[in-house]
């Protein structure tokens, strides 16, 4: 066996060859093995970007378009009970009094039509909508006037910035009032009443409301009457009764007509209040003060100051609004990226446990790159 000059054993070129080859060829393997390695840890990158994103970008359109949302209508269930609070017109439907009068006449023999030369049932409302320096005392005023004409202040508010609401007689005063006066007046002083609102301030807008139940109240006449005479027929009968079923049978005949009857006394009983007392429902408001104009220097730096001031507060609210869903996003991202790491190390040491078994030797460190 020959040897080289450095006392190493000669090899021949096949040797070598079969070395070299060997060499690269493992050069070649490490080189692709970090090459996969680094293109899935960018994946891996690309997709905890991803997911850290789409996590954020929830968090603010359930913040910004969900929450909001539940708020107006949280907002809107309590404007609705306020506007339920604020005075309506009682007057019922004709048509729906006059059917259930119909209904009830019906059960008990029909009703008469009301005579041709009958005065009729009318009731008159109205309303105005009257500009005012003080509202409380315009109130005041109004109270007096009622109790002048023989009527009386039925229900008020003063202060409030949503006017009465809309009701079936067309009675839409403006929402924008600082304060609405329901009264109570004889139908006989309700043009009194509506021409002296003008000593009180000036009037915007007035209207005057008629509706003709001429035809409900007769049909309730007729029904009370036709109710009270079988009232009587059973009550004879409950007197004549000879056996226990025939007293139950008339008593349970006798609490149903009692009961059609007394419903039948008060609509008819307020139908003949609406017709005797008009209702005046009117709006106070106050003279909107003008605008401030900025005339200089002073005046502008003054406007943009508290225009600053404005834009900083709703900046503050905007970020104290965000900073929980900020905090649920980074806890979400911190679970996202501790599980991917977790499994990227699991997969690691699979990857080294299966090289180290494909070898068949124990894992030594890696080779330098040339």
């Amino acid at each position: 066996m020959t040897t080289t000059p450095t006392g190493l054993p000669a090899l021949s070129d096949e040797t070598v060859d079969r070395i070299e080859e060997a060499v690269f060829a493992q050069i070649a393997e490490d080189r692709d093995a970090e090459r996969a390695h680094t293109a899935l840890t960018r994946r891996r990158a690309r997709r905890r970007g991803w997911l850290t994103a789409g996590g954020v970008a929830a968090a603010f359109v359930v913040g910004v378009l969900v929450t909001p949302a539940i708020l107006n209508a949280t907002g809107a269930a309590s404007s609705g009970s306020s506007a339920a609070g604020a005075p309506y017109d009682t007057t019922p439907k004709p048509q729906s009094l006059s059917g259930v009068a119909k209904d009830l006449a019906e059960s008990s023999g029909g009703a008469a039509a009301p005579p041709a030369n009958e005065a009729r049932d009318v009731i008159r409302t109205g309303s105005a909508t009257v500009q005012v320096d003080d509202v409380r005392k315009a109130a005041d005023a109004l109270a007096a006037l009622a109790k002048k004409h023989g009527g009386f202040v039925e229900s008020q508010q003063i202060g409030s910035a949503q006017g009465p609401v809309a009701t079936d007689g067309g009675i839409v005063p403006p929402p924008s009032g600082d304060g609405w006066v329901t009264l109570r007046v004889p139908v006989a002083d309700l043009d009194a009443v509506m021409d002296a609102l003008r000593a009180q301030g000036t009037v915007l807008a007035t209207s005057i409301g008629t509706n003709d139940v001429t035809t409900a109240t007769t049909d309730l006449r007729a029904q009370i009457d036709s109710l009270t005479a079988s009232v009587t027929r059973l009550t004879q009968l409950m007197s004549q009764a000879t056996s226990v079923s025939d007293l139950l049978t008339a008593e349970t005949a006798l609490t149903d007509r009692q009961s059609q009857l007394q419903s039948a006394q008060q609509q008819l009983k307020d139908l003949e209040s609406q017709v005797a007392m008009s209702s005046v429902q009117v709006t106070l408001v106050r003279e909107a003060p003008a605008a401030a104009d900025p005339a200089g220097f002073g005046d502008g730096l003054a406007a943009g100051w508290k225009g600053l001031i404005v834009s900083l507060n709703a900046l503050v609210i905007a970020l104290g609004f965000l900073l929980p869903w900020l905090a649920l996003a980074l806890v979400v991202t911190l679970i996202v990226w501790a599980i991917v790491r977790t499994r990227r190390a699991r997969r690691t040491r699979r990857a080294i446990a299966g090289r180290t078994q494909a070898s068949g030797t124990e894992p030594g460190p890696e080779p330098q790159k040339p």
